[in-house]
Order: structure tokens, then C-alpha cells, then sequence
């Protein structure tokens, strides 16, 4: 088997997204914690660029960002398929991982912001809510259907983080009775017993980003 390695570090939702479907498809791994205030040689020679994690190494070869790493882990072993096989669901597959990486980063906007900018961040984030909550679940259990896919690990921030920044910030975003498919999303996620045994532990990940928060608002 090939060497793998996944370059990451425990708070971050984009290090969880490899790390579930890793799992999910039975590919045993490395993990090498990265410290982000002090960046190790190996995060640098295999990331450049960005010299950001993820990154994953497979054989040696780094591969960066994390769609792109499930897009590659995907195609390098299709076991346990992650994409419908027809290929307009594969189309509309890709239209909502597209979606989740253009507008999910409106809610980290409501993190590392105030005032006017995090208003404007809000009303962005409810936006996208509604969006995801009419168009994109139906009455499914998941995305795609009955099982996981690429489109529930592309939103799986929703399932922790997104009630993190609510807890730090103190703004209310996802009202489950305003909407009550994404909550049963999070919940059905959740459940998955890969997903629920592979999500930080919340009252640490709640320390370490208030703790951050307060640091990017003094900086301001």
C-alpha cells in the first residue's frame, strides 16, 4: 500500500473533511499536526503556495486544499464511492460542493468580524441557510440521498463549527425551527458513527476559538 501522510491540525473543519473520508473509504493514513503559528518544514516544502493544511502525501506527492484533496482521493480509490454514478447527480453533486465552498465562508465572516462588517456577514450566512435549506436537502436524509457523500462533507462544518461560532459570537444563526431539514441534517451527520467519532471535542475547540476571536479583534 502507499504511503499516506495528511498534514493538518485539530480545530480545522477543511483537516476533518479528509479525515472523514479517509476513513469512510478504509484508506489507513499519518497524521502530522501542524502548530499554524510555527509552521514545520514539511507544511512548507509541500504546500509553498499557501503553506496551509490540509495537505495530503501520497507516494511523496503533496496535493493541497481540501476539495481538491477529496476530489483526487476520490478518483485514486473509488471504493466506497463518494459521487453518484449517473452523471447529471454527479453534475448537481458538484454544483452544491461548489456552492458550500463559495458561501459557506460568510459564517467565518460573523467569527472574525463586528460591527457593520459582521452584520453584513449575518445577513450572508442567513442567506446561504435558506438557500441550502429550500433548494439543496428536500426531504432527504442526506444530500445525496440515504448515504454520505462529498456534498454532506463539503457543509459537514455546519455539523460543530457553525454552533461554535454561534456560542462565541453570540449571534443566532440556524433557528432549527426556521430550519428544521438542515437541523435534521446535522443530526442524521452527526450520527454517522465515522462523523461522531471524528469531531474535535467541542468545549476545546469552544476555548481555543473564543481565545482566537478575542486575538483577531484586538489586532483590529
Amino acid at each position: 500500500m502507499a504511503e499516506v501522510k495528511l498534514l493538518g491540525t485539530w480545530p480545522s473543519p477543511f483537516y476533518y473533511r479528509v479525515v472523514w473520508v479517509l476513513k469512510l473509504k478504509g484508506i489507513a493514513y499519518e497524521f502530522i499536526e501542524e502548530d499554524l503559528n510555527n509552521k514545520g518544514p514539511l507544511l512548507l516544502q509541500h504546500n509553498p503556495v499557501h503553506k496551509k493544511i490540509p495537505v495530503l502525501i501520497h507516494s511523496g506527492k503533496s496535493i493541497c486544499e481540501s476539495m481538491i484533496i477529496l476530489e483526487y482521493i476520490q478518483e485514486i480509490w473509488p471504493q466506497n464511492s463518494l459521487l453518484p454514478t449517473d452523471p447529471y447527480d454527479r453534475a448537481i453533486a458538484r454544483f452544491w460542493i461548489k456552492f458550500a465552498e463559495d458561501k459557506l465562508p460568510a459564517i467565518w465572516m460573523v467569527f472574525r468580524t463586528s460591527g457593520e462588517e459582521q452584520k453584513k456577514a449575518i445577513r450572508d450566512s442567513l442567506k446561504m441557510l435558506e438557500t441550502t435549506e429550500e433548494h439543496a436537502l428536500g426531504d432527504k436524509t442526506f444530500f445525496g440521498g440515504d448515504k454520505i457523500d462529498l456534498v454532506d462533507i463539503a457543509f459537514g462544518q455546519l455539523s460543530q463549527w457553525l454552533q461554535m461560532v454561534e456560542d462565541v459570537t453570540n449571534v443566532k444563526l440556524l433557528d432549527a425551527s426556521k430550519f428544521p431539514r438542515l437541523q435534521r441534517w446535522i443530526n442524521n451527520f452527526k450520527q454517522v458513527p465515522i462523523i461522531k467519532e471524528n469531531l474535535p471535542d467541542y468545549q476545546e475547540m469552544f476555548a481555543y476559538f473564543k481565545a482566537l476571536r478575542e486575538m483577531l479583534l484586538s489586532s483590529k
